[in-house]
């Protein structure tokens, strides 16, 4: 805004008495385009009602053809300028350089090698945990200052103006006659203030809301946005001298990949295609949260590094990332459909840890969201044959893709449980491995804590009684409806679950599905 100096009025006041009266009106008429010119925005482009009300009744007032001391009037105004918009440029700096040092501190940890010892890699990560909360404090405090002075100028600019105006109304003689005019204005300015006043204060505790919530949120979160994953990522590169680490500022959506140089947001990207994605084993690489891509473009293996472990996760399930030798081995669309994961052929531990890794990266888990609370019901019943039968009952209800895999999995625990007195994996030490990554909880409350051991259960129910649920007749039935089963006395059925319909079970027998009574049936 445009606001004479003191210097230059002052200036203006120091000339012959014949031309105070022209320097006096100049002043005024410079003043009065100045309020005309004014502008309320200091940060962001969009004006809100009460500021175009604002701004129209600020511009009503370039008619007054009065002077008063300027200081009433600059003064809120400067002070404004430097406390909080200071304060803004002042969090910037501080941002700026929690930034600096946060990613300075982040490419020393990354470069730590794997192969040190497991507790030094701990108090790596720990470290580095405090030093990323320091630099989310630094960001969340600078936006939030940002959003403060945002809130607060729109009252903070009005209020001296306000009372520059009432004071010029009982200055002048003719205050009363210009007071009562101005009335109306007044009342709706005084009431655009309050509202301005509220806004600012509703606006502010949801923000220390929002604040405390990103505070206690995970560290690592994918953050809404248009691509389905986005981030820094480093890009190793192979040089004359050696390889070296380039941060990559990267996005990836529909099987398509940009990487800016440098990390640059916005710097010119350069474009792959994504053929594959595995993930690096930690053994075979100095460095940590690796994994490997192939792309179109390229005939060589092009390897990343994220920020973190679960970043990495993030990053994988983006790009539908598989694990290395079980995931492509056995898990691959080009698998054979008969493959079986044998204890004599396969490593015991090797699969078994790798299934249990893979299980606990997917979004949801095998056993769904949507059937956890039905699953914990089961297993706490008294009756173990009804929590077999219940269970049972749940595991058809499962997606087709869900069971199939829950299938594969609890055969292979079977297999390895039968060995125990080798490897010491009973089924229910097996259970306690997979229950919280077969059947975790969608929300981390003390009541999903509570229910761990019922999980535990679950998967140990499923395993131990993975080939027994079956059925025998006792007594012959000939279908009335295409939907029922035909069988006699003495029939052996699989598969056996509670149907829809009371009174009805679904069963398999001689190779079809369909309806059988209730009561012409006992469990095996």
């Amino acid at each position: 805004y445009y606001l004479p100096s003191q210097e230059k009025v002052t200036k203006q006041l120091l000339v012959p008495q014949k031309s105070i009266k022209q320097c006096l009106s100049l002043a005024v008429q410079r003043f009065s385009q100045s309020l005309q010119e004014f502008q309320l925005e200091c940060i962001g482009d969009a004006e809100t009602d009460d500021e175009i009300n604002i701004g129209k009744t600020v511009v009503c007032l370039s008619s007054l053809r009065s002077r008063m001391p300027m200081t009433c009037l600059i003064s809120p105004l400067e002070r404004f300028r430097k406390e909080q918009i200071g304060a803004v440029k002042e969090g910037k700096k501080q941002f700026d350089k929690e930034t600096e040092r946060y990613y300075s501190v982040l490419e020393k940890h990354l470069s730590l090698s794997s192969k040190k010892k497991e507790s030094h890699l701990n108090e790596a990560d720990s470290q580095m945990s405090k030093d990323r909360q320091v630099f989310y404090d630094a960001s969340l405090q600078y936006v939030f200052k940002i959003q403060e002075v945002q809130e607060r100028k729109k009252f903070e600019f009005v209020e001296p103006l306000l009372a520059f105006l009432q004071g010029l109304f009982t200055f002048y003689h003719e205050g009363y006659e210009l007071a009562s005019e101005f009335e109306p204005y007044k009342q709706q300015l005084q009431f655009n203030l309050q509202n301005a006043r509220n806004n600012f204060e509703s606006t502010r505790v949801e923000v220390e809301r929002l604040m405390k919530r990103i505070r206690s949120a995970e560290e690592d979160f994918k953050a809404p946005s248009c691509f389905t994953m986005e981030g820094y990522l480093y890009i190793q590169e192979k040089r004359p001298l050696g390889s070296v680490w380039t941060r990559y500022y990267c996005t990836y959506e529909k099987n398509t990949a940009l990487c800016s140089q440098n990390g640059v947001p916005n710097g010119t990207p350069e474009m792959f295609k994504l053929r594959s994605c595995v993930r690096r084993k930690t053994d075979s690489i100095d460095k940590r949260f690796c994994f490997d891509i192939e792309v179109v473009e390229r005939h060589s293996v092009i390897t990343l590094q994220a920020l973190s472990e679960a970043n990495r996760r993030l990053w994988m399930e983006a790009m539908d990332g598989k694990e290395p030798r079980l995931m492509t081995t056995v898990f691959a669309s080009t698998a054979p459909t008969d493959m079986q994961l044998d204890p004599d052929t396969w490593d015991n531990k090797t699969i078994t840890s790798g299934l249990k890794n893979y299980f606990r990266c997917l979004a949801e888990p095998v056993l769904t969201y949507r059937l956890h609370k039905e699953f914990i019901k089961a297993a706490k019943h008294d009756d173990q044959k009804y929590r077999v039968r219940a269970i049972h009952a749940l595991v058809h209800k499962l997606p087709e893709k869900n069971r199939a895999m829950l299938d594969i999995l609890t055969n292979h625990l079977l297999k390895v449980s039968l060995h125990n007195d080798q490897n010491m994996m009973t089924v229910s030490n097996l259970g306690m491995i997979f229950g919280p990554t077969l059947m975790r909880s969608q929300e981390e409350t003390v009541a999903a804590m509570m229910n761990i051991k019922f999980q535990n259960i679950v998967v140990e129910i499923i395993i131990e009684n993975h080939h027994k649920v079956d059925a025998k007749a006792l007594y012959s039935c000939e279908a009335e409806h295409s939907h029922e089963l035909s069988f006699p006395q003495g029939a052996m059925f699989s598969n056996v679950y509670p149907s829809v319909e009371p009174g009805w079970l679904q069963a398999t027998y001689n190779g079809r599905t369909g309806l059988i009574p209730e009561n012409y049936i006992t469990y095996m």
